[in-house]
């Protein structure tokens, strides 16, 4: 869809903007990672100290419901705990990107962010299932790991590498050339 958009540009020209377009989604996934590390940081550090979540946005105020249930850890380590570390890879693969560009890093940001998105869904089913309560720390993560979805779908576009078909060239027989006449 973009390479259409550039089509009257020649080659050189199409892969210097596609390039920097993917650097762009680059940078944008790692302010990302670094939103929802600071985010799961805040929910970390409520749980380290005790102190209540500031939360009443909107009338929205089931955060501390949601992070003093039995649900907000898993297998005895902080759900919160589990976000800071997921965020930080994304962070290192962003960064780690934006050095080597590399569609192996791009692949495994797809991968990690399909991740994030999953993990999101299962979170917020259990908070309004089984909890009763809506968390937006919570609801920011999944956000976060859903435009991460997004930005790493479009610096690397998800399909098969199929090989272009090339068509072959039948080739062309010599020109038929006469002989001078002879002496």
């Amino acid at each position: 869809m973009v390479s259409r958009q550039f089509s009257h540009l020649r080659e050189g020209a199409k892969a210097r903007i596609l390039g920097s377009m993917k650097r762009i989604g680059v940078v944008l996934i790692l302010l990302l990672a670094f939103c929802g590390i600071a985010d799961s940081a805040y929910l970390t550090q409520h749980e380290l100290t005790g102190t209540p979540l500031i939360c009443n946005i909107q009338n929205l105020s089931g955060c501390n419901t949601v992070a003093n249930s039995a649900y907000s850890h898993l297998f005895g380590v902080p759900v919160a705990e589990y976000g800071i570390f997921f965020y930080g890879i994304l962070f290192v693969l962003a960064a780690l990107e934006l050095v080597l560009f590399d569609k192996i890093l791009r692949r495994a940001l797809q991968w990690a962010a399909v991740f994030g998105v999953l993990a999101s869904l299962c979170f917020t089913f259990i908070q309004v299932f089984l909890i009763g309560a809506f968390c937006i720390y919570c609801a920011a993560s999944a956000v976060i790991a859903l435009l991460t979805l997004v930005f790493a779908s479009l610096i690397e576009p998800v399909g098969r590498n199929r090989p272009k078909r090339e068509v072959p060239i039948e080739p062309t027989p010599p020109p038929h050339l006469s002989m001078p006449p002879a002496a």
